[in-house]
């Protein structure tokens, strides 16, 4: 078995270099002082560096905190009545495993790959990644930090000001390395799609968007709200991006359950979010729309599927379908949905069931479940034994058909 460094000894020879549909920035310090219009400014979101206090888990990934002058330094986003203190265990790569903790953090003590461009590209070099799409931090995974503001019209500067940078600074001299992922105002379904257009104007294939809206007080997508959004992205071949955590909530059991707890189950909000979908009617409606469940693994896809089809099959006439959804709801996930993983060996032995066509791969940087600098190695390890043309749609192939890139 090969150990990274050549690929010898697998059926599928040399490991195609990775497009990784699933990566994260941490927002630099300047992003909104530089990239908001300059009345919005002095309001805008900006970092101030704190000694903290107490740092108490509530359940579910929430905590409450306590500053002190004394205490561990942290760079912190301070914005309205928010603050939003930077954490090891979001800029993990360079720690050792027991040392990503929930600690606070500077950015002198990051990895300068987690918020610089160039510093990103080069640890990409190292982790045989070609291209790369990230998610933001302090907006949160599809920007609930703006929706949750009062003031309305700074928000919505600031997910401009958010996708500016994202594509002109992040982005921009990065030869197409750097994909650009975008948010939107989540307030406003017609704004929204305004927004992707606007981006998809210039080359935005890919937008932020909640695995389940009403855990953020907003409409479901049942209710027709989002419409003007979905034909939007439709129009444009934006992909709809769902990463798991983007409702605010992880599927906890307790408030006195451990992390480990919500952080095993987290592929609940993704197979949650996928029968919704599913059962939706909006697939049907927008056939040229496609989702990709970011981060949600893919070993739950095959009995997801299989007892969707079951409900479909059996109880359509009662269970309110029969006329929304004319055909097995799995036939619309293969032709519309991606998975995306990052470590699934059950997933990959279900490959059949899945679909080789809907599953893309991840790196997960700069997060506690990076495979950083260790990618390589680690899916040729899980991958042997695939052929050479299902481990290069899956580490490549399907993310330049997903994303609409200008690569091979």
């Amino acid at each position: 078995m090969a150990t990274g460094d050549g690929g010898e000894g697998h059926s599928f020879g040399e490991l195609p270099k990775i497009i990784s549909v699933d990566d994260h920035v941490v927002e630099p310090a300047h992003l909104w002082r530089t990239w908001l219009p300059a009345r919005f400014r002095d309001a805008g979101p900006r970092v101030e560096r704190r000694g903290i206090g107490t740092m108490e888990h509530l359940g579910g990934g929430s905590y409450r905190q306590t500053f002190d002058p004394d205490g561990p330094k942290a760079d912190c986003w301070v914005y309205e009545d928010l603050v939003y203190i930077n954490k090891r265990h979001v800029a993990a790569v360079g720690f050792d495993r027991d040392d990503m903790t929930m600690s606070p953090i500077t950015y002198d003590e990051m990895r300068p790959g987690c918020y610089d461009p160039a510093a990103r590209l080069a640890d990409m070099d190292l982790n045989h990644v070609e291209a790369s799409l990230s998610f933001p931090t302090f907006p949160r995974f599809c920007g609930q930090t703006f929706a949750e503001a009062s003031d309305r019209e700074l928000a919505a500067a600031c997910v401009v000001a958010y996708n500016d940078w994202m594509v002109e600074e992040w982005c921009g001299d990065s030869g197409g390395r750097l994909i650009p992922l975008c948010i939107i105002p989540l307030w406003d379904a017609e704004a929204s799609g305004a927004e992707v257009r606007r981006n998809a104007a210039r080359g935005v294939r890919a937008v932020c968007f909640s695995e389940i809206p009403p855990k953020l007080g907003l409409p479901s997508i049942h209710s027709g709200y989002w419409d003007p959004l979905f034909a939007a992205c439709a129009e444009t071949g934006t992909v709809v991006c769902m990463h798991i955590g983007s409702s605010s909530q992880m599927p906890a059991t307790s408030g006195d359950a451990p992390v480990a707890v919500a952080a095993t189950l987290s592929f609940n909000n993704a197979m949650a979010s996928l029968a919704d979908w599913l059962f939706s009617g909006v697939l049907v409606r927008f056939p040229t729309l496609r989702l990709a469940y970011s981060e949600g693994q893919i070993g739950w896809l095959p009995y997801a599927l299989e007892r969707a089809d079951d409900v479909w099959r059996e109880h359509r006439a009662w269970a309110g379908v029969r006329d929304l959804v004319p055909e097995p709801p799995s036939s619309y996930f293969h032709r519309q949905v991606f998975g995306c993983f990052f470590r699934d060996r059950h997933g990959l032995a279900s490959l059949a069931e899945i679909g080789v066509d809907n599953v893309t791969f991840e790196t997960d940087y700069p997060h506690t479940d990076s495979t950083w600098p260790h990618t390589r190695k680690v899916a040729e390890e899980m991958m042997a034994g695939l052929d050479a043309d299902t481990v290069y749609k899956i580490v490549r192939g399907n993310a330049i058909r997903m994303l609409d890139l200008d690569l091979t």
